[in-house]
């Protein structure tokens, strides 16, 4: 069988699992790890990005290629033997959005297990994206963050809503539990080593200052499988109990919107936010999870009041803030801005990374990455009603360029004048609207 056929092959059966597992939620796989052979690993390895940071072996995605076939046989001859163990994953730590100084883990695995991870993830999703709901957007293929804030934005729009209820779970990747995780894909997946494996990745731990950890909870954020895991753990304690017992015990309409662990509740009456809020809280502890008291807030939304004149509050979602507003024809429609904290938190990133590299690099490099840094934040917060935001971030990013640039040397490298002409010569993005809510 040819390469491609082999290929075609194993997409079909993907596509098959998907059909029977949407046709029936409680269809059991009994036989997995056959999709885990040289050409779906092969077609694995060609879809990493060879950009992204290493394990703790040291070895890249180049490394890992100078013998790919010869690596991938013995990979698959050590899985067939049971005898392929996961190595650690390399803890590092990354600024967290909108809070000065705070870090948040990101876990890093070697490109071997990165392979099997990315095929692991394309079974799993195989299996539980037809089960999914529809509020659930987070890491799902054809789905994204701005599909998330339309239906929220849409659902504000066209429907009443008294309260919304800002959900924060606290350290909701570090703390799932794995044997609860386990019982749960044991549901659907009857296949003991396909298990046994997903089990191994458990239990590799994680190497953080030299030090190796080893516990009973949490899924790394950065390997392949994590987003998958984490969803099938929030579809069974959050999704399917909201949908199945929630809902049909409220007094008006109820609608969650989930992005992960990132989620809120729109409630048309203020009792069945309570409620909710009060109920939430039991059920994630159930399950080992615990709900931030702190930060999970019931907040006034109501499109009735604000027309009577009754000031309401404010949520945030996704890196944003969401308020309302009124259209150019005097209608109150919900709106969205740039939350202040991520919009400090970027700008103070732009500066750390420029003084930073302003004498690291050369300069025509270094105003690439900066169009590509300003590109990437209008790609994502480039939305219907925050234009203002954007452009006074690009204008506050620029200034910060063009002061620490002049401080490459003792002696001042521009004028303003001086450098709007380096501007004209290596042009900048524009702020704009790339993504329309209605």
């Amino acid at each position: 069988m040819s390469i491609s056929e082999t290929r075609r092959k194993t997409e079909t059966i993907l596509e098959r699992i998907a059909w029977l597992s949407g046709k029936d939620s409680k269809k059991q796989f009994q036989s997995l790890m056959h999709l885990l052979n040289t050409e779906s690993l092969k077609c694995c390895f060609e879809q990493l990005d060879g950009k992204k940071a290493v394990g703790i072996d040291g070895k890249t995605k180049e490394d890992y290629e100078i013998n790919l076939e010869e690596n991938l046989e013995n990979l698959i001859e050590k899985m067939k033997r049971m005898a392929y163990i996961p190595q650690p994953v390399r803890e590092v730590l990354i600024p967290k959005e909108g809070k000065q100084g705070a870090t948040r883990p990101l876990g890093i695995c070697v490109i071997e297990d990165k392979i099997v991870q990315k095929m692991m993830q394309k079974v799993l999703e195989s299996i539980y994206e037809p089960i999914f709901l529809e509020f659930s957007y987070g890491f799902r293929p054809g789905r994204s963050c701005h599909d998330a804030i339309k239906d929220l934005t849409n659902h504000l729009f066209q429907n009443e809503v008294e309260t919304v209820i800002d959900v924060d779970i606290a350290n909701f990747f570090g703390t799932i539990d794995h044997k609860i995780l386990e019982e749960m894909l044991c549901e659907k997946i009857q296949d003991s080593r396909f298990m046994r494996y997903i089990i191994r990745m458990f239990k590799a731990g994680v190497l953080s200052k030299g030090e190796l950890t080893v516990g009973q909870e949490g899924v790394p954020q950065g390997s392949p499988c994590s987003p998958i895991l984490a969803n099938v753990f929030a579809h069974y304690v959050i999704d399917k109990w909201f949908e199945e017992m929630v809902k049909p015990n409220c007094r008006g309409t109820v609608k969650m919107i989930r992005y992960c662990d990132d989620q809120v509740i729109c409630c048309q009456y203020h009792c069945d936010a309570i409620k909710i809020k009060t109920a939430l809280g039991k059920r994630l502890e159930k399950f080992k999870l615990q709900l931030n008291e702190d930060k999970t807030k019931l907040v006034e939304f109501s499109k009735s009041k604000v027309q009577r004149g009754i000031k309401q509050g404010t949520f945030d979602f996704l890196g944003f803030t969401f308020y309302w507003g009124k259209s150019r024809r005097g209608r109150i429609i919900p709106k969205l801005r740039t939350r202040s904290k991520t919009l400090r938190s970027k700008l103070g990133r732009v500066k750390d990374w420029v003084k930073r590299n302003r004498n690291r690099i050369p300069l025509k490099e270094l105003c690439d990455t900066f169009r590509r840094k300003l590109q990437g934040h209008n790609n994502y917060y480039g939305v219907s009603h925050n234009s203002s935001e954007i452009r006074k971030f690009f204008n506050q990013a620029i200034r910060i360029m063009f002061k620490w640039l002049n401080r490459r040397s003792q002696r001042k490298s521009f004028s303003w004048e001086k450098f709007s002409l380096f501007r004209k010569q290596y042009p900048l993005p524009r702020p704009q609207i790339y993504y329309k809510l209605f």
